[in-house]
């Protein structure tokens, strides 16, 4: 292979709602857009995510999670990186490194999205033990992408509402770091803005966007995948979490301006023709 012209691979381990925006339904396209193949793991399909949203389906595809790994194996597959968000059930965190262990070689970037809270409270079907099976499978990662609420419980710190001091946030990143990198989101100093905290070895960097009214749902997802991206092609932490609070801030005013009904997500489509471009390596 001519490793000049090799794409990039990732491997995104998601939960997939067949309506509404987020995890599979957000990381497919915007990693593909960047220019880089994107293999999936789902988790679970649902009719819809959860997120204001009642009588949704549910099916747990924990099962069929190895099986499809074995099958890979003999394909003898690689991926630049490896993306989890949304995982429903401790035996899946439990698989999910098993599968890290799979197929992590040297050289490949682990970027773990801990989806289980956010305002404060833990999803619905999550035991109180789950932040600490969860920072567990935090322990394969190089990159952690936890909100502001998600961090506390990993942290077993007591939930806090902005709007934060620096020492605060300061604090978070440095007690989550445990050598890896650490991307704090749902970060903010003031009522005008509002975006991310990296941490990367001893190095801290704010990405803030304008703080638009509302709330938006997948936004963590639409973050996540974006910054995932970018740092699979090369970017430095601190320029990819620019790259995706820019992106997701933009998505977020598009919906903003359209009025349309935010259970369903953001439009983050009508910017994805710029996201290969906005992630090249500088």
């Amino acid at each position: 292979m001519n490793q000049k012209y090799k794409q990039k691979h990732i491997l995104a381990i998601h939960d997939i709602s067949c309506m509404g925006r987020c995890s599979l339904t957000i990381a497919l396209p915007v990693i593909s857009a960047a220019g880089i193949a994107t293999s999936v793991m789902p988790t679970a399909v649902l009719s819809t995510h959860t997120g204001g949203l009642t009588g949704y389906t549910y099916r747990d595809l924990t099962p069929d999670m190895l099986p499809i790994a074995d099958h890979w194996q003999t394909l003898s597959t690689s991926f630049d990186a490896i993306y989890t968000g949304y995982l429903g059930s401790p035996k899946q965190l439990e698989i999910v490194a098993e599968l890290i262990g799979r197929f992590k070689s040297d050289s490949t970037l682990v970027v773990i999205d801990p989806v289980m809270a956010d305002h404060g409270k833990l999803y619905t079907g999550f035991s109180s033990d789950f932040p600490k099976g969860m920072e567990a499978l935090c322990a394969y990662a190089d990159v952690i992408t936890p909100n502001m609420t998600e961090a506390l419980l990993m942290l077993d710190e007591p939930y806090q509402q902005g709007p934060y001091s620096h020492e605060y946030v300061q604090n978070i990143l440095k007690a989550l770091a445990k050598n890896r990198k650490v991307v704090l989101t749902g970060v903010y100093f003031n009522d005008q803005e509002y975006g991310a905290a990296t941490y990367d070895n001893g190095s801290i960097h704010f990405a803030l966007g304008r703080k638009i009214p509302g709330n938006y749902h997948g936004t963590g997802d639409l973050f996540a995948s974006v910054l995932t991206a970018a740092l699979t092609k090369g970017n430095s932490l601190n320029r990819a979490a620019d790259i995706a609070v820019k992106f997701t801030a933009e998505s977020i005013e598009r919906t903003y301006h359209a009025k349309t009904d935010v259970r369903f997500g953001v439009n983050f489509e009508e910017g994805l023709h710029n996201l290969s471009s906005l992630t090249n390596y500088h």
